[in-house]
């Protein structure tokens, strides 16, 4: 099991502002907060489970072969997940839809961050 993850990014302010909106649609809150980085999660967990970092050289590299899904607590935080990020100029990866192709129940939501990192949103419920 995963505890956290963290990506690098090249403007950590305008990439907080993204992640705030975008992420509060599946429950994400900014936690913390230090100098070139920012930490979210859901307010029941101590710990955050989503960083973002400034950049730096040999740094992970955005691109297709790397993406993160955030777990969506229903469908209709997927929908707003994706609309939210495209609002905050995100760019499509994927509509939300079902998934018939993954595990089923799969309802999920892909695009790339600012950075052009792939993140998704998926509720694995039933609606």
């Amino acid at each position: 099991m995963l505890d956290h993850i963290s990506i690098p990014v090249t403007d950590v302010d305008r990439a907080a502002r993204f992640y705030d909106a975008v992420l509060a649609t599946i429950g994400l809150e900014r936690r913390r907060e230090r100098p070139g980085a920012v930490a979210y999660g859901p307010a029941a967990r101590p710990a955050p489970v989503f960083w973002i970092l400034a950049r730096e050289p040999g740094s992970a590299a955005p691109g297709v072969g790397l993406h993160l899904s955030f777990q969506a607590p229903d469908r209709a935080s997927v929908d707003a997940f994706h609309a939210t990020a495209l609002r905050c100029g995100g760019r499509d990866g994927g509509p939300p839809g079902l998934r018939p192709q993954y595990t089923m129940p799969f309802y999920g939501a892909f695009v790339f961050d600012l950075d052009g990192f792939k993140i998704e949103a998926v509720c694995r419920r039933d609606e």
